[in-house]
């Protein structure tokens, strides 16, 4: 079975969103990691006037690995249940997972 990452960064605000609409679904996914994290680039345009000061925006990172097949679905029901421009997403293949034990 071919496994991916899935890669999906937004902001705070977006966070009960994005994790409530992973959690709902049916049939269940595999568990994900989340992190805090800032992000930095040249476009602030909806950044706050505090994260324009200082200079980056503050970010969630979510990684999910599933299987290659699911990544389009998951995708698309997420852009159904919460379309908006400031979740990111990319893939990574990943070569290997597995439990220590």
């Amino acid at each position: 079975m071919e496994l991916r990452r899935l890669n999906l960064i937004f902001p705070p605000t977006l966070e009960d969103a994005v994790v409530a609409a992973l959690l709902d679904r049916t049939p269940a996914l595999p568990g994900f990691t989340t992190l805090r994290a800032e992000g930095h680039g040249s476009d602030f345009a909806r950044a706050s006037v505090r994260e324009q000061v200082r200079g980056h925006v503050a970010r969630r990172v979510l990684w999910m690995v599933l299987p290659r097949e699911e990544v389009e679905t998951v995708l698309a029901e997420l852009r159904q249940r919460l379309p908006s421009r400031e979740i990111t997403w990319w893939t990574e293949i990943v070569e290997g997972f597995g439990r220590l034990a």
